[in-house]
């Protein structure tokens, strides 16, 4: 397959990343009768490896390169067998059994087994990157028991109710190719960067760091195409930082498909003929995350004074009204959820009343708040923060930041902002994938910038994993989002729309609720033109 044309490695040359149409004015190449979309991102993928990075841009790649035991489909999200043709709990939820499909292969041929999949598991927990955080206290390498060639079983020391909402995060790698590539017992994790162990329907066909990278589509995947012969040749990414030059791509033909845009770009957009917009009830929220632990953000009462003076109700503003606020930590969508009585609210007399036992009763102090580079809407909600807090004589330094950039600063409590703009994915529609964002396990990731530090939730936590009936587990995860609001460890903020678009010949969108923001199953979508 040719990767490219040659007048788009020439617009790469001259620094610009939007793609060369060669189908009358269409952003899409066909090669020998396969047609490539082209997906206009604002985020490059360094590493394709799933059990080293884990968020939203990777993710969307490395779920069309490998598969889980199980997937989640559908709106409201659903767990529907993959990998796995079934599966079975016993009755205290300390024991989780496997049937894999007999069909299953890796791309090189290799048969999908029980001893791949514990390799897999094993792996991840050892590297202790990415997905690890999900399972890494209650999952040990020497419980995964392979039944037989076909069957696997997980064994717990404790019930583990919320087990399987975390599989279709849990990506299945072939441990041979990877044991062929392994460098000074690193588990391949160099090798795995560029290249892939999948059995997934795409295989990378070419990766240039910053610029663009390019997936092609296995003829022969194992599942089978679900739209048949229609289906995706490939994919070329794009990377284009800015939304508004997302919006022209996609204006002008030079991308197929692009997310991430402002409200304004998308509503620009709409009315564009040939253009349809996406636009779902989102479950992933947005929150100021403060830095607990370090700096003038550790003191309780400077962060209920930033929370009480903020004017929340300018964020749906941002979504032309396709936002919803946060009524408690965890997003409704979540079994679980409880509405907090009494949650923050724009209150600048009870902002002041918290401010006077600080030690900038009068202000006189600035603060940083940080954002993902290029994201229009976070950007604009630092300006309302720093609106927010002039009646309180505090001064905000806004800093845009690369994602890999605030992905380093989070490591740790000393390069940490005083305030991070984050959206939270929504990993399970069980309440743990809210909860586990506050376990100390979460420090050193991403979304624990914050650090929070509170023992009495820690265990709390850990005592919602390990509780097997739903009726005594609800009464846990009312009380930790009591005690996460009590502690303000972030500016509790709104949940988005999803909204995404693309040209009208690109077919076979689904939008799956449980899924990072953004996301696309590419191995759905074909071209109809």
């Amino acid at each position: 397959m040719r990767f490219l044309t040659t007048a788009f490695t020439a617009v790469l040359a001259a620094g610009v990343t939007f793609g060369v149409s060669t189908t009358d004015g269409k952003a899409y190449e066909v090669v020998d009768g396969s047609k490539i979309l082209v997906w206009g991102g604002r985020t490059p993928v360094s590493n394709f490896d799933p059990h080293q990075r884990f968020d939203a841009p990777h993710h969307v790649f490395q779920s069309a390169i490998y598969e889980p035991l199980v997937k989640y489909k559908g709106n409201p999200s659903e767990i529907v067998p993959w990998l796995a043709e079934s599966w079975e709990m016993n009755d205290d939820a300390t024991e989780w059994t496997f049937k894999l499909d007999p069909r299953a292969k890796f791309q090189n041929g290799d048969p999908v087994d029980a001893a791949a999949v514990k390799y897999s598991f094993a792996r991840a927990l050892k590297i202790n990157k990415a997905v690890a955080w999900m399972l890494s206290g209650n999952l040990k390498e020497e419980n995964i028991e392979v039944v037989d060639p076909s069957t696997v079983r997980f064994n717990f020391d404790v019930p583990s109710p919320s087990f399987i909402g975390y599989l279709p995060w849990w990506m299945i790698v072939n441990p041979k190719q990877v044991a062929e590539h392994e460098v000074d017992g690193d588990l391949g994790q160099a090798w795995m960067m560029t290249d892939t162990a999948g059995s997934g329907p795409f295989r990378v066909k070419q990766f240039r760091p910053d610029a663009v990278y390019q997936l092609e589509a296995l003829d022969d995947y194992w599942r089978g195409w679900p739209q048949g012969d229609k289906h995706l040749g490939g994919v070329i990414y794009q990377v284009i930082r800015e939304p508004s030059a997302q919006r022209t791509a996609l204006m002008t033909k030079q991308a197929d498909i692009v997310e991430g845009l402002t409200t304004a770009d998308y509503q620009q957009v709409a009315n564009v003929p040939g253009i349809v917009i996406e636009n779902n009830v989102g479950s992933s929220p947005f929150a100021i995350k403060f830095n607990y632990q370090d700096g003038p953000t550790k003191d309780v009462n400077l962060r209920k004074a930033i929370a009480y003076a903020f004017d929340y109700e300018a964020l749906p503003e941002l979504y032309a009204g396709d936002a919803t606020l946060m009524t408690s930590p965890f997003p409704s969508v979540l079994k679980g959820h409880v509405e907090i009585d009494g949650f923050p609210r724009r209150d600048l007399e009870k902002a002041k009343e918290y401010l006077a036992k600080t030690e900038w009763a009068d202000g006189g102090l600035e603060l940083e708040y940080v954002h993902q580079q290029g994201n229009d809407e976070t950007r604009r909600v630092g300006l309302i923060l720093l609106n927010s807090l002039k009646d309180l004589g505090i001064d905000v330094r806004i800093t845009p930041l690369l994602w890999a950039n605030m992905v380093a600063n989070a490591q740790s409590i000393e390069t940490a902002a005083d305030m991070t703009g984050l959206f939270m994915a929504t990993y399970t529609s069980d309440p743990d994938s809210a909860a586990t964002q506050y376990h100390k396990s979460a420090w050193g990731q991403w979304f624990g910038v914050s650090h929070y530090d509170n023992p009495e939730v820690f265990d709390l936590i850990e005592k919602g994993r390990k509780t097997a009936a739903w009726d005594e587990r609800a009464p846990i995860y009312a009380e930790i989002q009591e005690k996460i609001t009590a502690d303000q460890p972030e500016l509790f903020g709104y949940t988005p729309n999803v909204r995404l678009a693309h040209r009208d010949y690109v077919k076979g969108y689904e939008y799956t609720s449980i899924k990072m923001s953004g996301f696309a199953d590419f191995g759905s979508l074909w071209i109809e033109d």
